[in-house]
């Protein structure tokens, strides 16, 4: 191992591996048997030697890796790990980048992560269409981690009441987004989309607010000549309708018969 002090920027240059070269107060260059170099803050923390990466050279040139060095030196001096401050940094980078990812992103994100896991294009179609017209309005440009349960009912009282099955998928999907969120760092605490225990003190139950109307009901006495005028018309739904008639079937059950079951 070759150790000399103050290195000049023509030695730095022409230093060949491996060797680790040594210009005072902690800091040195690495020159691997490739020939590529880079710099190192080597200090004491507890009776144990810890290297510190300062970036590559000619990335990061002499006097850049010595201000850097200098940096160091004043942070253990003031009792600081250099390696811990640098950790803190580098999260506090990512929690403010997280603080910006945006519900539209963050969407758009799952969308295209989740496409490949679903049955057809029509259902990507529905997610983005109904967050578009429904949700992006008022949560698209808001950070995610800004979104609170106040926000999500903003979006679903217009719609709760007057199309149910509608708002229910759309909350539905608003908690998605925010639960792939959470994993992935971008917010923290309770889904504010949640149903149990959370909306469900908030906005009726959708079995209360729904309304059903069903179709009316064929009296007995024309079922002969309702069977008469359906088995005149041509077509797979006519002998469908007629199958569900003449055996009591369920509609999924007709619908999702195959032609082996008529055996």
């Amino acid at each position: 191992m070759a150790r000399i002090c103050k290195l000049s920027a023509v030695e730095v240059a022409k230093a060949k591996g491996p060797a680790v070269l040594h210009d005072g107060g902690g800091l040195y260059l690495r020159v691997s048997a490739s020939g590529a170099k880079s710099w190192v803050f080597r200090f004491q923390l507890d009776g144990k030697r810890r290297d510190m990466g300062l970036g590559p050279y000619p990335d990061i040139s002499l006097a850049e890796a010595r201000r850097r060095a200098t940096e160091h030196r004043n942070q253990r001096r003031d009792g600081i790990d250099p390696l811990d401050a640098k950790a803190t940094q580098r999260q506090a980078q990512r929690l403010a980048v997280a603080k910006g990812r945006t519900f539209r992103e963050c969407a758009t994100d799952f969308i295209e992560k989740n496409r490949a896991g679903w049955r057809n294009a029509k259902h990507r179609q529905q997610w983005e269409n109904t967050l578009a017209t429904y949700v992006y309005p008022t949560l698209g440009a808001l950070p995610v981690s800004a979104i609170d349960a106040g926000l999500v009912v903003q979006v679903l009282d217009p719609i709760w009441t007057e199309r149910p099955e509608t708002a229910s998928r759309v909350r539905g999907r608003i908690e998605a987004v925010l639960d792939a969120a959470t994993v992935r760092g971008f917010r923290q605490g309770p889904n504010p989309a949640q149903w149990k225990g959370n909306l469900a003190h908030i906005l009726p139950a959708r079995a209360r607010v729904r309304k059903v109307a069903h179709h009316a009901a064929l009296p007995f006495d024309d079922m002969p000549g309702f069977l008469a005028a359906l088995r005149s018309r041509k077509g797979m739904a006519a002998r469908a309708l007629e199958f569900a008639a003449l055996t009591a079937a369920r509609t999924g059950e007709v619908l999702g018969a195959r032609w082996g079951e008529t055996i």
